[in-house]
């Protein structure tokens, strides 16, 4: 009774993926330090901020969370490429359900790099431009207005957050992106329900009007 409820429980979880794409930002040794992309999806999924990572390849993580009081099945998927050459594929805007494209203020080739990535993919998934690493402002290349002018571009949500110090504030831009999906779900279903009732609707009085027809004549 217990293992059929739980099973029950899990089933009703919304399943919402999510690629996290940014620049490389290759520290010593090949390791990924303070990588903008990879440290936002390290504090959503742990609460926690690591400074540096053994990251040379995509990764998929999945994570549970409430939102607005109902369980979701995060699955994320975070890009590695290897180079500032190296943009991600058609593959990933298929696979994902919603898309962050993360910066860093601080590093004005990344900023470059999401707007050429956002070409490449041409998504028609929700999707967040983010710009990390807020926390030092004195080290700012990017600044906030070029953002908010690159989001509007995008037609996309826009934050900028510091992922070693804002848990809750890193937390809400998932949050945010998941409403946003689950809005274009319910969207896309009532816009095929539409169409299906339309079909039938049209049908239905193609055939009355055929009916119509074969009655006797006066």
């Amino acid at each position: 009774m217990t293992s059929r409820g739980i099973r029950r429980k899990k089933s009703s979880l919304s399943e919402v993926k999510v690629a996290v794409v940014g620049a490389p930002s290759v520290g010593k040794s090949g390791m990924c330090a303070n990588d903008p992309s990879l440290s936002l999806t390290v504090r959503f999924l742990t609460k926690r901020y690591i400074g540096e990572y053994d990251h040379q390849q995509e990764s998929k993580y999945k994570h549970e969370a409430l939102l607005d009081g109902e369980p979701i099945l995060f699955e994320i998927l975070d890009t590695c490429p290897k180079g500032l050459n190296e943009l991600p594929g058609n593959e990933v805007a298929q696979w994902a359900d919603g898309l962050f494209l993360v910066y860093s203020i601080t590093d004005r080739e990344s900023f470059n790099y999401v707007r050429r990535a956002k070409q490449s993919l041409q998504p028609e998934v929700p999707l967040t431009l983010v710009g990390n690493k807020a926390d030092m402002v004195h080290l700012r290349q990017v600044s906030l207005e070029e953002g908010e002018i690159l989001a509007k571009d995008f037609e996309c949500n826009f934050a900028e957050v510091a992922a070693a110090e804002q848990v809750n504030q890193v937390g809400e831009v998932f949050h945010e992106l998941c409403r946003e999906v689950l809005s274009h779900r319910r969207r896309a279903k009532h816009s095929l329900l539409d169409r299906m009732l339309g079909s039938k609707t049209a049908y239905r009085v193609y055939s009355r009007g055929k009916s119509d027809s074969a009655l006797p004549k006066d």
